[in-house]
């Protein structure tokens, strides 16, 4: 599988209403896909029984939490009816102090995707017209500026989701057209009214786990795929090497079935074009970094599918509080909003994702010393005769690798053990689940900078040997012939020194993108 084989994102149309949620839908309408609301009379009339519930309760009764009640800590403080419609405004707007660098676009309409998914369920008492301003932002493309710091799992992502409630009911600022600008100058632009938080809905729109759940979608897509590059990657290390494709038979790997382990294996065999049983094996055993690759990367395919359970049923989830019960008229007050589910996703992924990186950097370490690359030049460098003194190849790039890959490496402490008490000891026991997920962004970044680089080393590698004679392009795979020829359209042999910089730039683009195909 290949994603640049997948549908233009912008080509898409996501529905949202009454239908589960994959996290390649999320993907897609962060990638530009547009959204499509479900319209029928009788799904308008089920999201509205919600708001209406909350109505006829506060006729009733007069009170109802987090309308004629103050938030978390707060819920004993009583609110007069004259001042109920203010409340969800105060609500957006002292949750307005996020800090940190703000979510890119992509990660942005991820938010909103997902905070459609859990709004879209009819258990959080909003209106359908709330619903519609999400679609209608989402297909306009007008980008709420959101902090990334600032949650801590429980009561939700509040902090960085006020910025999409204030959007809502245009305040702060947006990204339209490429530009960061004041939500209200847009909205006049585009004749768009503001809407007005009916009770209940600035807590709906504020309270749960979209910021962290986007977050997860985004990178379970970016981790599948760096277990693919990571398996081609490992190929062409050993052709590099001239290593032992034994290590990657398919008799040897029935004997450890881990289906994942065995997955990976196989695209490695693939690509060596490995399919005859050695009796005995005149070479031995190459190092741990090669003949170990499928059980270290393995660990992340493995993962991938109890993943994929956690991060798409929280996806689908009312995951607000408290639970609206239109149907049976119940007010329901719980802890969905708690985001433990994908804090523990994201402490586990960053986990197998470092350690592919850290992987990648021994390969590496091994094809640049003439100790152990078999006969290759020191770093790499193509250079010959006189030149080899004063040209140093892939030098520092190897230091570079090391650098991100300890970094990587220093960020797997899991987030969701740092639980703090918070809020007048209401939040007394949190998830840190955005903060596990914006580790995990953070380590899948340097994971992809040291495959860049490895992407490059590579084929630099196998290069040499091949202007060596001791390999033939005729001889290569089709699946990492291909692979040498996209990298090769971007990289020039190395010979003479050179800053590296921006092709391993545009070559992380690339695999954040998708772009390389990866599988055989």
């Amino acid at each position: 599988m290949t994603q640049n084989n997948q549908p233009n994102p912008t080509d898409m149309i996501v529905q949202f209403g009454h239908r589960a949620l994959t996290l390649e839908d999320v993907v897609a309408v962060a990638k530009g896909a547009k959204a499509k609301l479900k319209n029928t009379g009788d799904y308008q009339t089920y999201i509205q029984k919600g708001a209406l519930f909350i109505d006829s309760l506060l006729k009733e009764e007069g009170v109802v939490y987090g309308v004629t009640t103050g938030y978390g800590d707060s819920c004993t403080v009583t609110v007069g009816l004259d001042l109920v419609h203010e409340l969800p405004l105060h609500l957006s707007r002292f949750h307005g102090c996020g800090l940190g660098e703000i979510l890119s676009p992509v990660q942005a309409r991820a938010v909103m995707a997902c905070r459609l998914s859990s709004l879209a369920i009819g258990k959080s008492g909003v209106t359908y017209e709330l619903l519609q301003r999400i679609e209608t932002l989402l297909n306009l493309n007008i980008i709420p500026v959101i902090p990334e710091e600032g949650s801590v799992g429980a009561s939700g992502d509040l902090t960085p989701l006020s910025y999409l409630a204030a959007v809502i009911v245009g305040e702060r600022d947006v990204i339209y057209q490429g530009v960061r600008q004041p939500t209200a100058d847009v909205y006049a632009k585009l004749n768009i009214t503001p809407l007005k938080l009916r009770p209940k809905e600035g807590l709906a729109l504020m309270n749960g786990t979209a910021v962290m759940t986007a977050l997860a979608c985004l990178a379970f897509d970016r981790g599948q795929y760096l277990c693919r590059l990571a398996s081609r990657l490992t190929a062409m290390a050993s052709l590099t090497l001239k290593g032992n494709s034994n290590h990657f038979d398919d008799i040897l790997f029935a004997a450890k079935p881990h289906p994942g382990q065995n997955q990976i294996a196989a695209w490695i065999r693939s690509d060596l074009n490995h399919h005859e049983h050695p009796r005995n094996s005149d070479r031995l055993q190459d190092r741990y970094s090669i003949r170990c690759a499928p059980h270290i990367i393995g660990v992340m395919q493995d993962a991938l599918p109890f993943m994929r359970q956690f991060i798409e049923t929280e996806l689908n989830s009312a995951n607000d509080n408290p639970i609206v019960d239109a149907e049976g008229e119940h007010i329901l007050h719980g802890g969905h909003f708690y985001g433990g589910h994908i804090a523990f996703v994201m402490d586990s992924m960053k986990n197998t994702v470092a350690n592919i990186a850290d992987l990648i950097d021994r390969q590496m370490a091994l094809v640049m010393d003439p100790k152990f690359n078999n006969g290759l030049p020191a770093n790499l460098s193509a250079a010959t005769g006189a030149r080899r003194s004063i040209n140093h190849g892939f030098k520092a790039v190897q230091i570079g690798v090391s650098a991100w890959t300890a970094e990587a490496l220093k960020n797997t402490m899991p987030a969701s053990v740092f639980s703090r008490s918070t809020e007048c000891h209401n939040q007394d026991k949190v998830s840190m689940g955005t903060i596990a997920a914006r580790d995990c962004m953070r380590v899948l970044q340097l994971t992809e900078q040291v495959a860049a680089a490895a992407l490059l080393a590579m084929t630099q590698g196998i290069n040499l040997r091949i202007s060596q004679d001791e390999l033939c392009h005729s001889s290569l795979t089709p699946s990492v012939a291909k692979t040498l020829d996209q990298v090769k359209a971007d990289f020039e042999l190395l010979t003479e020194d050179r800053p590296l910089e921006s092709v391993l730039r545009q070559t992380v683009d690339k695999i954040q993108a998708g772009v390389w195909e990866v599988c055989s």
